[in-house]
């Protein structure tokens, strides 16, 4: 089966989470992987014996299962094609267990078949290098995008807010899918890069700066710049400004931070751009106005 290791997620939880791709891209939902004769057999065979041998198991199921089992024990195919184990894999269909309830994870609806040694199985997501790639795409686990702000407890209506990460926090990312089955040995490294962070202010009563509200990545892989005293007149190189007060409630600043994909594996040593990922969260900012004394 394929296996991942590195910075790993299942589900996003725990204040971190998975990348969001651009576009209308997606990481596949469902695969197909290669069994040898033995290792299906002996799957097979063991599905078969739990479900018959399970009290109170329904008769439909017990009927499933041997309808299953016969084809490639005695059916269209003979004894799982054991006395042809050298010669080709079976391919099985895997769902994404974090995403099997998606239409996509549907669509590898292929029964178990044979495809000989050396011939590219007739299906769409047979995994490769890329699809593992693409697998450990969706496993990428980022750390929270939880900007530091100058001031912090609360900003004024028209003073220039302060807005930076730390690059100890933001670092490159990496997962690595690799599966080892069916004679089949191949692996796939995809690694999440940061280049740039969107601030959205949550009002259209607000300025960014820069003007888009993009904040590329510096030299050293800090993004923006901590505030320092003396500088609560200067134009911030990445923040926002707000020009009207939260009142009583708060403003929902939406920080999120573009990473660049790449993959390298098996066969492609040299790094490959996968679609670019996002992923942010919101963070309340309280906007006060500046009192002014009469005299």
């Amino acid at each position: 089966m394929v296996t991942f290791s590195g910075s790993t997620a299942g589900k996003s939880g725990g204040g971190a989470g998975i990348l969001q791709p651009a576009g209308n891209w997606s990481p596949p939902a469902c695969w197909y992987e290669p069994r040898s004769a033995e290792e299906f057999a002996k799957y097979v065979e063991g599905q078969y014996n739990e479900t018959v041998n399970t009290p109170g198991q329904h008769s439909y199921a017990k009927a499933s299962v041997g309808m299953f089992r016969d084809t490639y024990k005695d059916g269209k195919y003979k004894n799982y094609n054991l006395d042809k184990k050298d010669e080709g894999n079976w391919w099985v269909a895997i769902r994404d267990e974090d995403r099997w309830m998606e239409p996509e994870a549907q669509a590898c609806d292929r029964k178990p078949f044979w495809a000989e040694t050396g011939d590219a199985p007739p299906v769409e997501n047979a995994v490769t290098p890329q699809v593992l790639a693409e697998l450990a795409y969706n496993r990428i686990q980022l750390p929270t995008t939880e900007v530091s702000l100058a001031p912090e407890a609360a900003t004024k209506v028209n003073l220039p807010t302060w807005a930076w990460l730390d690059k100890a926090k933001f670092k490159e990312v990496s997962v690595t899918a690799q599966i080892n089955a069916g004679g089949l040995n191949i692996q796939a490294t995809t690694t999440a890069k940061p280049v740039s962070l969107k601030l959205e202010p949550g009002t259209p009563d607000a300025e960014t700066y820069p003007a888009s509200g993009e904040c590329t990545i510096n030299d050293d892989g800090s993004i923006g710049e901590p505030y320092a005293k003396g500088k609560a007149d200067q134009t911030p190189p990445c923040g926002v400004g707000y020009l009207r007060s939260s009142g009583n409630g708060t403003f929902k600043l939406q920080a999120t931070i573009t990473w660049e994909i790449t993959w390298t594996g098996t066969g492609n040593p040299n790094p490959t751009q996968l679609p670019n990922g996002t992923f942010g969260n919101d963070q309340d900012v309280t906007v006060q106005e500046i009192q002014s004394v009469n005299r």
